[in-house]
């Protein structure tokens, strides 16, 4: 009985939007750049638009902040192509995973690789409007993007990889709006990765079965049975981070309150998480958009 109620983890919802509005031939690249699962757009544009605001001290320039948005969705969808490219032989033996394009064999790995190629071209495309140390830093983060994928195989910690890549554009908001990186922007920096392992970690659950019978890595196999404690121990890591890079950024009082409820947030979080329930664990990896929300809008209450 439990097996038949048993909920299916696979991230590709048949029948969306992809398949009732777009042609055939654009939903499986549609699916490659995650445009139909945009909660990893979402983390990433929050925290970026955080240190756009911190930057800026306050409301940032529409261009520079289209720039920077474009340039968020573009490689997090160029991640996701290189991520399914270096996984199309696993993702078909995990259930989260296993209608995926490549995995599924909708697609083709040539086509995939094009695709990546006009992913790429896109993104760099924006360096145009951009300052050539903003140039120099965005060129920087090309290693993690294309280690990362590999990392699963080797070391336990693939997420903190992820989370430096996923968060590059916090650096680059600073190099473009300042001209340079200050110690507190390295802190929202760090912050923003301990928080992404926290709740990358809980996304791991998800496939812990998984992964541990196909031998990958992951912070959730690694931490086992202690995985509750050690997300807690980084979701304080981040809001300890960037309570400290708000207050060297010299941040408005308005900044600590919104630390207080960030926090808040995270300890729920952290309450709620039952290792044994993966759909539980997802939709509390879900709920880190309203953290990254949180973060933005406490960005902007630090500027006034």
């Amino acid at each position: 009985m439990t097996t038949l109620s048993r909920p299916d983890l696979s991230d590709i919802n048949h029948g969306d939007w992809v398949d009732r509005r777009l042609p055939a031939a654009w939903r499986p690249y549609t699916r490659l750049a995650r445009l139909d699962r945009p909660v990893g757009i979402w983390l990433t544009l929050f925290p970026c638009w955080a240190a756009i605001i911190q930057a800026s001290h306050g409301l940032p320039n529409f261009l520079q902040l289209a720039i920077f948005s474009l340039g968020a969705v573009l490689m997090r969808s160029a991640g996701s192509t290189v991520n399914d490219i270096a996984d199309r032989k696993f993702d078909g033996h995990v259930e989260r995973t296993r209608f995926r394009p490549l995995a599924s064999g909708e697609l083709r790995t040539l086509h995939a690789f094009v695709f990546l190629a006009v992913e790429l071209v896109a993104a760099a495309s924006l360096l145009l409007f951009l300052t050539p140390y903003t140039c120099l830093v965005a060129i920087s983060v090309l290693p993690l993007v294309f280690i990362y994928p590999l990392c699963k195989r080797f070391t336990h910690w693939p997420q903190a990889v992820l989370g430096a890549a996923f968060n590059w554009g916090m650096l680059m908001a600073w190099a473009e709006l300042a001209g340079h990186i200050p110690a507190g922007a390295v802190l929202m920096w760090g912050g923003a990765i301990a928080w992404q392992i926290g709740y990358d970690t809980v996304y791991a659950y998800v496939d812990l079965k998984d992964d541990t019978r196909l031998g990958l890595k992951s912070t959730a196999i690694l931490f086992g049975r202690h995985g509750k404690m050690w997300i807690g121990l980084f979701y304080a890591l981040a809001v300890g981070a960037w309570s400290l890079g708000g207050w060297l950024l010299d941040m408005s009082p308005p900044y600590a309150i919104g630390m207080l409820v960030i926090a808040a947030h995270l300890a729920w979080q952290t309450r709620r998480i039952d290792l044994a329930r993966p759909d539980l664990n997802y939709r509390l990896f879900l709920a880190n958009i309203l953290t990254g929300v949180l973060l933005a809008c406490t960005a902007l209450s630090g500027t006034f």
